[in-house]
């Protein structure tokens, strides 16, 4: 049963927060501070990390080109402090969720259900997680459910990674089957290997990153799980 809701929720969880890292806005943000494009992605997103050399940001995102991380990583720290860059970032996700969400929506309670996984939740193995939690949480109701949102992102990337290193496959055969047109954005040049014999081993690592993600949402009674996964789908619906 935890399965078949992390697999219900696993949409929203991925869609939501990634709408932010997408928009034009937070990329005009990230050029009037001096990290431009992709740039500010990494060192953002990677930024809660703290003052670490590049192969720890690399080791974290996981899908990525080392070679392209270290270049953004190194070129970012030229211009300001990674957690800088890392509230930076968050900050964009805040104004993205005023913006771009149906205040219709009871995001106070969301941000309670939200919250209850989110604190309840083992960040072993999840560094990017772990990191996210120790940024100062805004007080706007939709920028405090987002912000706990992409936390359990983050989250749930790590058990996917996890998942996918301990079925056997290379990061970049996974995106390749999951996402093949975000190959070149993350930094990998053709010719690309063949992904055909790993589908099925892809599809397994997915079946463990919902069990290991249903997990995480024991700490919820059955009504609440019910609950968050309705209102996840309706913020889903909600973005405009």
């Amino acid at each position: 049963m935890l399965d078949q809701l992390a697999r219900r929720l696993a949409q929203p969880i991925r869609d939501l927060p990634s709408n932010f890292m997408i928009d034009s806005a937070t990329y005009e943000h990230g050029n009037r501070i001096g990290l431009e494009g992709l740039d500010f992605y990494v060192y953002g997103r990677a930024g809660v990390l703290g003052e670490v050399d590049a192969s720890v940001a690399s080791a974290a995102l996981v899908f990525f080109n080392p070679a392209m991380i270290r270049e953004r990583w190194e070129r970012g720290g030229r211009t300001m402090g990674p957690r800088k860059a890392a509230t930076e970032f968050a900050g964009c996700l805040h104004r993205w969720s005023t913006e771009h969400l149906d205040d219709d929506l009871d995001f106070v309670r969301l941000a309670a259900l939200l919250g209850q996984v989110e604190q309840a939740a083992n960040p072993a193995g999840a560094p990017l997680f772990a990191g996210w939690r120790t940024l100062d949480e805004p007080a706007a109701p939709a920028e405090l459910a987002m912000h706990r949102l992409n936390a359990l992102r983050e989250l749930r990337g790590a058990l996917h990674s996890c998942a996918v290193l301990a079925a056997g496959l290379d990061p970049l055969v996974a995106l390749l089957i999951r996402t093949p047109f975000m190959a070149g954005v993350f930094g990998w040049e053709e010719p690309y290997p063949d992904v055909e014999l790993a589908k099925d081993a892809w599809s397994a690592a997915e079946a463990a990153t919902d069990r290991a993600f249903g997990r995480r949402l024991k700490v919820l009674e059955k009504g609440q799980q019910e609950e968050l996964a309705t209102l996840l789908e309706q913020a889903h619906s909600a973005v405009h």
